[in-house]
């Protein structure tokens, strides 16, 4: 596949796009998950270098969730082939219909974009913007509100093929399908209580448990790592340029190759031919 895809760009001049969000102390962390922290611990007057030292879990910024991260004898990042991590992929622009616990389904993807059997697969939801380097930073929606995966996903994915998918989100999943939704501060903060309050208006209270029933807890990981079929969280970067809309274009990703990892943090960028 490598050189499949060198002979690809062979002779031609390649745009490299940025599909990745900043890492840093302002980048919000999963809920209940430690932050990120960086510090020195050598100094050019002190030691005649500047070194610093980093503490956190991979599930900050932009990270690519090996199998190992919901299976126990899952993959782990360092056991995914190079080959695997990039190829022919799609960016789809779900944006114009994403608004706050918004779901997005295989006809919205479909309708939008030619996507292949086997492809990388981008959903640029238009929720990066509110990531705490976005231009509309907004840490409490971007978290709590996000849009999320329609139960229909899971067998579209694995019927096309797509062992990789990403989202510019803090999850693929939904909040009523995460903590968020289900027990996130309840009693306390009753961040639970005020997203399914929203979600009953948005899909009406009937048919909030058949959209998403108690086995569906977690539902992208539970039901998709198992066939490895794995996601990329919180892409940003410069997902939203009009160029990269609805086309096809070749996605590359190299997570940190760390020996048993269940997840990484992970750069990503999509190539285009000019």
């Amino acid at each position: 596949m490598v050189n499949e895809l060198l002979k690809l760009v062979e002779g031609k001049k390649v745009k490299a796009y940025d599909l990745t969000q900043p890492l840093g102390i302002h980048t919000h962390f999963w809920p209940y998950y430690p932050p990120f922290e960086m510090k020195y611990f050598k100094r050019k007057p002190e030691h005649g270098v500047n070194a610093q030292y980093i503490q956190s879990s991979w599930h900050i910024g932009t990270h690519l969730d090996a199998p190992r991260h919901f299976q126990t004898k899952g993959k782990t990042i360092d056991q995914l082939p190079l080959e695997w991590t990039f190829g022919p992929g799609v960016i789809v622009d779900l944006s114009k219909d994403m608004d706050d616990l918004a779901v997005y389904t295989p006809k919205m993807i479909e309708d939008r974009a030619d996507v292949r059997d086997g492809d990388i697969l981008i959903l640029h939801t238009g929720w990066y913007k509110y990531a705490a380097y976005g231009p509309e930073a907004d840490e409490e929606r971007y978290i709590l509100r996000h849009p999320g995966a329609h139960p229909d996903m899971v067998d579209w994915l694995i019927k096309k093929k797509i062992h990789i998918w990403g989202v510019d989100a803090v999850s693929t999943d939904h909040p009523m399908d995460l903590p968020i939704g289900r027990f996130l501060g309840k009693g306390t903060f009753g961040q639970c209580e005020k997203v399914r309050a929203i979600c009953e208006k948005k899909f009406g209270k009937a048919q909030l448990d058949k959209l998403f029933p108690v086995e569906d807890y977690q539902l992208t990981h539970n039901k998709l790592f198992p066939h490895e079929c794995i996601h990329l969280e919180n892409l940003g970067g410069e997902i939203g340029k009009p160029e990269l809309q609805n086309k096809r274009v070749v996605i590359a990703c190299a997570p940190i190759k760390i020996e048993g990892a269940e997840s990484a943090w992970t750069r990503v960028l999509a190539l285009v031919s000019k």
